[in-house]
Order: C-alpha cells, then structure tokens, then sequence
C-alpha cells in the first residue's frame, strides 16, 4: 500500500466526521446560512497565507526536484487560488481588507502554528504530512457530496464546490500524495501521528466556521 493510502485509511475513522459534518452537509445542499459561509471564507483567507508560508518552509528544507515543486504549489496558491479568493469575497460583498483585518480564530491560529511548527521541525514530509489532509479531504467531500450539488440552488456555493471536482485540482492532489509517496517506511511512523492530527484540525475548522468560533475574551 502507497504511504498516503496507508495514512488516509488509518484517519479514516476522522474523514468519515469531516464528509458529514453539518458546515459540509448544509453547504453541498444549498441551506448553508449564507453568515457562516462568509465567515468560512474569511478565516480560510488566512488560512491560505498561512499554508502558503508553510510551504515556502517546507521548499527551504528539500532536496532540489521537491524543492522546485513545493515551491511551484507556494506560488499557484499565492497567486491563482488567493485571485480566486478575491473574486470570491466581492461575490460575498466583503474585500480584501475585510480578510486581511479578520482575526484568525483560535481554532484557525492553532492549524497554521501546528502546520509551521511540523514544517520547521519536521522532515519536509512531516511539514507534507501536514497539509496533505487540506487539499485531499476537499477533493473526497466534493466527490462524497457531488450528486446533492444537483438540487443545490444557491450558486455561490455550487461554482466553490465544483472546483475541487476540476481535472486540475484533482491532478494537483495526485501530485501531492504522489511527493508523499516518496517518504521512507521508516519516516512513514512519524507521519502517521502528524496526518491523523492535520485531519483532526481539518475537522475543527469546519466546526469553527459552523459555530462561528470568536476568542472568548
């Protein structure tokens, strides 16, 4: 078994929550109140430029052809994916400097210092560990939730969706479980432990952007 299949079966009892968590479930079906998907959108704001520093960690650590690609994905999600992001907030009413002002919830502060904290630490695959579950849950609730987008009627939310179902973002998670693929069985016991984290993070941030989560004080 390929290592990225061997840590997503091991966090799979983590992905069965994410695919039905209500965030995830009210969004594919169009119900989603329209409030909380902005809030989903501007701490994932963040949260990108917080992935995209982890990348740029990860790169600085790698042998030259991982390097090269860590580096290539650091500038498609500063560019492309935070361009798609823009467009996005103005869709929603909101702007750049409403994201840029937002403070990251606890629950999003927590994510990114796990996700540096494993990329300057850790092994370049511990720090891939570590956002692998980002890019590849959003692909499988896509492909999970794909036939409710049918009878969603709420737009918005069916054009975000289908662009983790695109031949692109699809191929841009192969290459990535396919980089992962390269760690040693060796280094595979050290990953598992940062993989089944990751997914639970992942599995708070829809449950933060549903409850809306503030700092209590």
């Amino acid at each position: 078994m390929k290592v990225s299949d061997a840590l997503r079966q091991r966090a799979d009892y983590i992905w069965q929550k994410i695919l039905n968590h209500p965030f995830v479930v009210e969004l594919y079906q169009g119900t989603l109140p329209i409030e909380k998907f902005k809030f989903y959108v501007l701490q994932d704001y963040n949260y990108l430029v917080g992935l995209t520093r982890t990348l740029t960690i990860i790169a600085s650590k790698s042998d030259f052809d991982l390097m090269r690609k860590v580096l290539k994905l650091a500038q498609e999600e500063a560019s492309t994916e935070l361009a798609n992001y823009e467009r996005l907030l103005e869709e929603l009413g909101l702007t750049i400097e409403d994201a840029v002002r937002e403070e990251p919830s606890p629950t999003n502060y927590a994510y990114m210092n796990f996700m540096n904290l494993m990329a300057f630490l850790g092994t370049p695959y511990e720090g891939l560990a570590a956002i692998m579950p980002c890019f590849w849950s959003y692909m499988e609730i896509a492909r999970y939730h794909e036939r409710l987008l049918e009878t969603n009627e709420n737009s918005l939310y069916v054009n975000w969706a289908k662009v983790y179902l695109s031949k692109e973002y699809v191929e841009l998670v192969e290459d990535l479980k396919g980089l992962l693929d390269k760690a040693s069985e060796i280094e595979f016991h050290k990953l598992e432990s940062v993989f089944e984290r990751a997914s639970k993070y992942e599995y708070m941030f829809w449950d933060m952007a549903y409850k809306m989560e503030r700092w209590p004080v």
